[in-house]
């Protein structure tokens, strides 16, 4: 037999042209369950019941409902009408200052009373659209429409229906239709937007005339930008936010660096003239300058900090997101109601850069959220040469933005008011739902991607109606006119008094200029600022307290079951820690870690499997394999031990990330500048995949000192050996690293035994400064028993950065070959020598290959003075690895008649060979002639 829930789900009324009546009287049943008629709270009631197959119902009466469907069919209608306008007005809103026409939408009907079958006898009908449409209750059909294409097609086009959350569409809708989309400003708010304007367009002007022909990027077309980013600073202060963090790419930086964070334009005006700074190596381009500063608001000082950004657009973003989540973390702001991320973007890489897409994608993990990101595009309707039509296959540049159902605000940029007013419900609907805002500035670019370009090369068209514009600050100030508010002499007066102020070249703002630090004599970085290279540090230990840091890190909660597996390797690190095992590679990390954090010094490890480990070695993360879903806090899914050290302990973060190297290392990077005293790492699934994340290394983590003054101690790992994976998943491309060191810009190493990571952690943290790290990690050495250490060794020893021989039964003066190597294939040398007897060679280890250990180095070689080979061993092909860069370092200390060889592979355009086969075989060519080459 049917159901009876069946019988109704086929009943005619449900068919899909009425659901959205059933919706609105769903909802009004949610709201209040008698407010519907008896049989729709039957209906709805069943809907709620998970025992409704066993109701009776009687369906006799569902055609004379107090509600008739048939006799308030106008009335669904006219929710579909509202409704439609709702969803489609975007389409047919005024939002192009330059009038084109990109792509044609044929849903204008649905915004036609005639397709919801009114007609002019209907127009000034009164009908009640109370909790229909906020604002109003009861009004005609006629004002209605008005009401419609006042809010949803005026200079405003909002997209947010798509949005699931039924309490934030409603807020949005409140929000624009309580107004109807429309600003209500006072004289004097008038006059500031108008001040505003003329700074921003003068500003332009000014630099056009007295630097004729240099690069700026100007601002010229897209004005209304810098009122929405002077907005969110004064409607957040309010609000309770003490810091943003802003990142955006090349267009209106300078104008942002003047006109918004209170940039001396003297200071501007020397980098124009090349007064370059004497305290960074290479310095970069103005327009890729950050800043900092602290800026008044009605709710306060709010501390700015413009982000520096390099050439690569959009890459700033997961920058910048990490800086804001460290600042957060730093005035303990679990959900971002005192620190504000701000990104800027243009149209053409808001929709064309994948790092956007990461960015958003982790905009909602709890690890990387910082309650939400205010995204401000200035929509130039074009990118570089390419026109809208080819720039994407979306109709916007801001439905990417969709993936985390963000409300977009498409805003005509010749309406600053209208602009001015998004972005007051952009900062409240973040400030109240703790998500990411879109607010897309529609405007264009009156000259080109620079100000060397002639762009009616590529778009005579378009910049016809460019060059016939007169301006945004024009129309306003013609506006404020007609209006009465000001008069001419009073907006010709604006602009000689702000050229009187740039000329006399003070700051255009009330602020405090901090450069990049702020209240640097009490901020975290001061103790690493006047610091010169510092080689060596003490990350020793007591015994007694890694022992009593070992029970820590091995002490499981009663009635937690793990895996067998881990049982085993949480069974073999209580051995290692009463020094009965020897310590491995995990149990070191693990010992590290505990030393930070009960030493006061976070930790954040985050990467692809970085739990439990890509080879399984660290376990960090336990995992109940009773665990049943429950609310009972004493029955937990997951145990961290290193989350327990002792109560007042530093923060331990281990993060299992989302499958992203670019955004996630960015991210992590971002971090690292804001939090000195946390040692941030990023680890990779293996060495190889940084790869995709090449531009953070390049742009950031190699060259940020140097470029920017920027400090980071991000550290790497990177998982690194040649044990016949294959290309993918052998190489670390150590050598693209070595590649990019100079002038001791970042720290390189090779690490091969558990003692050597426990205090290369330490040192990279303890040490009072701070250098980016590189760390080649292993993969068979994570369990190599001669990989291994003593407890004592964590105890007393230090991070080496070369190891010398430490075979006893060599004799220094019978040596006539010195093999130098890093990394794995020492233990395959060293076990060749041993079952060759050859014990008339020594094999030393250069654990840190950049900055190369010369000192140290050098000691060795004396102690070995009779030496006639000096043989560099490696794994990687000769093209790859350490060798390009390290033969260099090696040959100036060898004498006339003392030769450097490579030993390893040919050169190849792989990093490996996908045939285990043929890797056993080239391992063996390459240990025989390390010892008869």
């Amino acid at each position: 037999m049917t159901h009876q829930y069946e019988k109704y789900n086929l009943y005619s009324y449900f068919y899909s042209e009425n659901f959205l009546y059933i919706e609105y009287l769903y909802k009004s049943y949610l709201k209040n369950p008698n407010s519907v008629s008896e049989d729709w709270k039957i209906c709805f009631d069943l809907m709620q019941s998970m025992k409704y197959r066993n109701t009776p119902i009687n369906f006799k009466n569902l055609n004379k409902e107090k509600i008739n469907i048939l006799e308030n069919n106008k009335k669904f209608k006219l929710i579909s009408l509202i409704d439609n306008y709702r969803r489609l007005g975007v389409y047919f809103a005024n939002l192009d200052p330059l009038k084109q026409k990109i792509k044609t939408i044929n849903l204008e009907y649905k915004l036609n009373i005639k397709f919801y079958d009114f007609n002019e006898s209907d127009m000034d009908s009164v009908i009640n659209v109370n909790n229909i449409f906020f604002g109003v209750k009861k009004t005609t059909l006629r004002n209605l429409l008005k009401f419609l294409k006042n809010t949803y097609t005026s200079n405003i086009g909002s997209e947010f229906m798509y949005i699931n959350n039924l309490e934030e569409v409603e807020w949005i809708q409140e929000q624009l239709e309580s107004t109807q989309a429309t600003p209500n400003f006072s004289k004097e708010k008038k006059k500031n937007i108008l001040f505003l304007l003329t700074a921003a367009e003068e500003f332009e002007h000014y630099l056009h005339n007295r630097y004729v022909g240099q690069k700026r990027f100007s601002l010229e077309g897209s004005e209304s930008f810098i009122l929405s980013l002077n907005e969110i600073i004064q409607h957040s202060g309010k609000r309770g936010i003490r810091e943003i963090v802003i990142g955006m790419a090349h267009r209106g930086r300078l104008n942002v660096l003047v006109n918004i964070l209170g940039k001396k334009p003297k200071e501007l005006f020397d980098e124009f003239e090349d007064k370059n700074s004497e305290n960074l190596l290479s310095g970069d381009v103005k327009y890729h300058q950050g800043f900092s500063s602290n800026i008044n608001t009605p709710g306060g000082v709010i501390h700015l900090s413009l982000a520096f950004n390099p050439s690569h657009l959009e890459i700033i973003n997961p920058v910048v997101e990490g800086s804001a989540k460290a600042r957060m973390e730093r005035r303990d702001d679990k959900f971002g109601t005192q620190v504000l991320p701000v990104l800027v973007h243009g149209d053409a890489a808001f929709s064309g850069q994948g790092v956007v897409m990461e960015t958003l994608n982790f905009s909602k993990i709890d690890s990387y959220n910082t309650g939400g990101t205010i995204h401000i595009i200035i929509n130039n309707q074009i990118g570089f040469t390419t026109s809208p039509n080819d720039l994407r296959s979306t109709l916007y540049c801001t439905d990417i933005g969709k993936i985390i159902e963000a409300p977009v605000f498409h805003v005509n940029g010749d309406d600053p008011e209208s602009v001015i007013l998004v972005t007051k419900i952009a900062v409240e609907y973040r400030m109240k739902f703790k998500k990411d805002c879109i607010i897309n500035i529609i405007c264009f670019r009156k000259l080109g991607h620079n100000e060397q370009d002639t762009p009616s090369l590529t778009q005579p068209l378009m910049y016809k109606k460019i060059f016939k514009h007169p301006g945004i600050r024009e129309l306003y100030s013609n506006k404020l006119k007609i209006q009465k508010i000001l008069t001419k002499n009073e907006s010709e007066n604006m602009i000689k008094e702000f050229n009187d102020m740039i000329d006399s070249g003070k700051s255009i703002v009330n602020s405090i200029p901090s450069n990049f630090i702020y209240d640097k004599s009490k901020s975290e970085w001061a103790p690493f600022l006047k610091n010169g290279y510092i080689d060596n540090c003490n990350t020793s230990i007591s015994l007694e307290k890694l022992k009593f840091l070992s029970k820590k890190i091995t002490n499981i909660p009663k009635g937690f079951k793990l895996h067998k597996l881990v049982k085993k390797i949480l069974k073999d690190r209580v051995e290692m820690g009463c020094g009965k095992l020897n310590v491995d590679w995990g149990m070191a990390e693990h010992l590290a870690y505990a030393s930070l954090v009960i030493s006061g010094y976070g930790v954040r490890l985050s990467g692809q499997d970085s739990g439990r480990g890509t080879f399984s070695h660290r376990h960090a993360i336990l995992y109940n394999q009773d665990y049943q879903y429950s609310e009972k806090e004493t029955d937990i899914s997951t145990y961290i031990p290193l989350h327990n050290v002792s109560k007042n302990q530093a923060k331990f973060h281990i993060i299992n990330s989302i499958l992203s190297e670019e955004a996630i290392l960015g991210f992590e990077y971002g971090f690292s500048t804001a939090s000195p005293n946390t040692l941030t790492i990023w680890e990779a699934q293996f060495g190889d995949f940084a790869n995709g994340a090449q531009v953070i290394i390049d742009q950031f983590i190699s060259s940020s000192e140097e470029k920017w003054g920027r400090i980071s101690g991000l550290t790497l790992m990177l998982p690194h050996g040649y044990e016949g994976q294959g290309p993918e998943h052998s190489s670390a491309r150590l050598e693209r690293f070595l590649q990019l060191c100079a002038n001791n810009n970042i720290q390189i190493v090779q690490p091969t035994s558990a003692s050597q990571i426990f205090h290369l952690l330490r040192y990279q943290i303890i040490r009072p400064i701070r250098k980016p790290l590189i760390i080649i990690t292993p993969k068979s050495l994570l369990r190599k028993k001669e990989a291994s250490s003593t407890l004592m060794d964590l105890a007393t020893g230090k991070f080496n950065k070369i190891i010398n021989e430490i075979d006893d039964i060599i004799d220094p003066k019978k040596i006539k070959r010195i093999i130098a190597c890093s990394g794995k294939i020492y233990y395959d040398l060293f076990n060749f020598r041993k079952k060759k007897n050859k014990n008339d060679v020594v094999i030393i280890r250069i654990e840190q290959l950049y900055p190369f250990p010369n000192e140290d180095f050098l000691k060795i070689l004396k102690k070995f003075r009779y030496f006639e080979k000096l043989i560099w061993a490696q794994d990687e092909p000769k093209n790859q690895g350490a060798w390009p860069q390290i033969k260099e370092n090696i040959l100036k200390y060898l004498n006339s008649t003392q030769k450097l060889i490579y030993v390893g592979r040919s050169c190849s355009a792989s990093p490996a060979s996908g045939y285990y086969s043929k890797h056993c075989k080239e391992q063996i060519t390459l240990l025989n002639n390390a010892f008869l080459k």
